[in-house]
């Protein structure tokens, strides 16, 4: 067990994943003890504490008193049930960016697709009017501190050791922050929240009802986005799931559906006029005024992650329970507005 604990030669000869699985285990007794440090071993204690420091120093100006790092397999059930809540914290769907401090990061930006190059003449010289510079602007994405209610759990479960404690605190704590999260990336104002995918986005089409969409308005919002962006594999439409059910009665002018169904088999996704979509319900719904239809290149939404999520605990304030609460840092932006577009309705 002294090797376990990170002695017999010192925590350096021992691999990460062997670190990791003797954190986890440090953290997985800290839990079960009802949070109380001084119930564990002095290893054990170590372990907590070494990671706690560690992290706070990554993640400089964020609190998190009584709280500790989270293991890996912890923190990837928080992030997992993230991605259930909606699909603007998905990696797979957007740029993701993760940084160890929380520093401002300042993103170049440049639109160039309106240039293109020129014949020359044998013997010309080449154009030297400045026409050809390039025009940088520039994003900055910061480091917005989102974090959940307490979440309050009975000294009975925190003992049980035949229930999976982790995958239950991770899930719960992961739905709250994805909920928030998502809806910031998503709806985002820009001042002290995120800058959200459907604020940032261009303008691509305005519908000519005000509660009501055509096929034809929605061609013409996918190809108000330059073909470059449409050739992306991370171009797609995004919307929430009662416009799906608007979108999916549609058809063009052969009679045909803009809706139609991928193959499971082959890992083929649905489609709508030959692309994939999100649901996602922070999107607003079709309704006079609103933005109801996102369609572009999504990897130009940056969402920058700082470190992993945090977890707090308290054991006086709810005794006999145990307060639980999750944290995170990120902030998200639009790099290129003509990337990603959308229809208004009326």
């Amino acid at each position: 067990d002294g090797i376990a604990n990170g002695q017999d030669g010192g925590d350096g000869e021992r691999t990460p994943e062997e670190r990791a699985s003797d954190y986890a285990g440090a953290f997985d007794t800290f839990m079960r003890s009802g949070c109380d440090i001084t119930a564990m071993s002095s290893e054990q204690r170590d372990l907590l504490r070494r990671g706690h420091q560690e992290l706070r120093t990554q993640t400089a100006g964020t609190a998190a008193a009584g709280g500790y790092t989270v293991p890996t397999d912890l923190a990837d059930e928080i992030i997992s049930s993230m991605l259930d809540w909606g699909p603007m914290y998905d990696g797979n769907i957007v740029r993701e960016i993760t940084t160890s401090s929380g520093n401002e990061f300042d993103i170049p930006t440049n639109d160039d697709t309106g240039n293109s190059a020129a014949a020359l003449a044998e013997g010309a010289d080449l154009t030297d009017d400045g026409s050809g510079d390039l025009e940088f602007g520039e994003k900055r994405l910061d480091a917005y501190v989102d974090a959940t209610p307490w979440i309050k759990i009975s000294f009975e479960l925190m003992q049980d050791s035949a229930f999976g404690l982790n995958a239950f605190v991770g899930e719960r704590i992961g739905e709250r922050l994805g909920r928030r999260a998502n809806n910031k990336l998503t709806v985002g104002t820009g001042t002290s929240q995120p800058n959200g995918i459907v604020t940032a986005s261009g303008l691509g089409k305005t519908a000519a009802a005000t509660a009501a969409v055509t096929a034809d308005e929605v061609i013409d919002l996918q190809h108000a986005v330059n073909a470059a962006y449409r050739r992306s594999p991370k171009c797609r439409w995004m919307f929430a799931d009662t416009t799906m059910a608007v979108l999916r009665k549609l058809k063009d002018g052969q009679g045909n559906y803009l809706w139609q169904m991928g193959d499971v088999r082959v890992g083929a996704p649905d489609l709508i006029l030959g692309k994939p979509y999100s649901i996602n319900d922070d999107v607003p719904a079709i309704a006079t005024g609103n933005k109801a239809i996102l369609f572009g290149d999504f990897s130009r939404y940056w969402v920058r992650k700082v470190g992993s999520p945090l977890i707090g605990t308290v054991r006086e304030r709810f005794w006999p329970k145990i307060g639980m609460a999750g944290l995170i840092r990120y902030d998200g932006e639009l790099v290129d507005t003509a990337a990603v577009k959308h229809l208004i309705l009326a």
